[in-house]
């Protein structure tokens, strides 16, 4: 019994330089897919915050659609209708497009009854 415990214990070390082969190999996957994309995305983020300026069509992360109208070091103003400005973080605003026009509400067809 005492001879199987021994050769058990022998048996099972395994080589260091494999552990460390299979760690390094586990890290740099983790760089790849997840830490690489995401400095990725920072990067064109900030790129997209340096380059704003008066006039440009906006989103913000909340969901805002609107027209900036003032650029300050950390603020954004931006009109969201006519006549209405918001002031929001630089880093609120979380991508540039174009701002959809409304669409005319539409007076209700003759050939639509409501039933009372």
């Amino acid at each position: 019994m005492a001879d199987s415990f021994l050769i058990l214990a022998q048996a099972g070390a395994g080589s260091p330089l494999g552990t460390f082969g299979f760690l390094a190999v586990l890290v740099a996957i983790m760089y790849f897919v997840m830490i690489r994309p995401q400095q990725k995305q920072l990067k064109e983020h900030r790129a997209l915050l340096a380059g704003l300026k008066k006039g440009d069509d906006v989103v913000t992360s909340g969901g805002i659609l609107g027209r900036i109208h003032q650029v300050d070091d950390s603020t954004v103003t931006v009109e969201i209708a006519s006549g209405v400005r918001v002031r929001v973080l630089k880093t609120a605003v979380s991508a540039k497009g174009t701002v959809p026009v409304a669409a005319a509400p539409t007076a209700p067809s003759a050939d639509k009854k409501e039933d009372k």
